[in-house]
């Protein structure tokens, strides 16, 4: 066990701020708390380098998706410098929630993620 789960509860956090922001400028200002400046984003459907890349990913989810947000869904779990957890992207009309996965992501000495690697474990077949 972790001297202290924070770290991860806060990058975390921080994490779903970016994803969840949806003007450009608060949207670019939360990657940049979040990532460091040469942090990645991997999961199936993308593989980005660099806080634009970054938001260019999330900005296209929000497209995507419309109306929906990323919501923790159970537990933030983590050792070292590594953490997973499960998310849900949730309608903020009807609570409907298409789309599942589970991230792992790697901190540096900041506690600003390096690294993440995404996996969709539900998606809409029309996605």
């Amino acid at each position: 066990m972790p001297a202290s789960t924070d770290r991860y509860e806060i990058a975390v956090a921080r994490y779903f701020e970016a994803w969840n922001a949806r003007e450009p400028e608060a949207l670019a200002r939360a990657v940049a708390t979040a990532w460091a400046p040469l942090g990645g984003y991997t999961d199936p459907l993308a593989d980005v380098r660099g806080h634009e890349g970054i938001a260019a990913v999330v900005a296209a989810a929000h497209a995507r998706f419309p109306g929906f947000a990323f919501r923790l869904s159970g537990s933030v779990d983590g050792h070292h410098d590594t953490a997973r957890f499960s998310w849900e992207l949730v309608s903020e009309t009807d609570g409907a929630a298409p789309v599942a996965g589970s991230d792992v992501i790697t901190l540096d000495a900041e506690g600003r993620i390096v690294s993440v690697l995404g996996f969709l474990d539900r998606v809409p077949a029309a996605a």
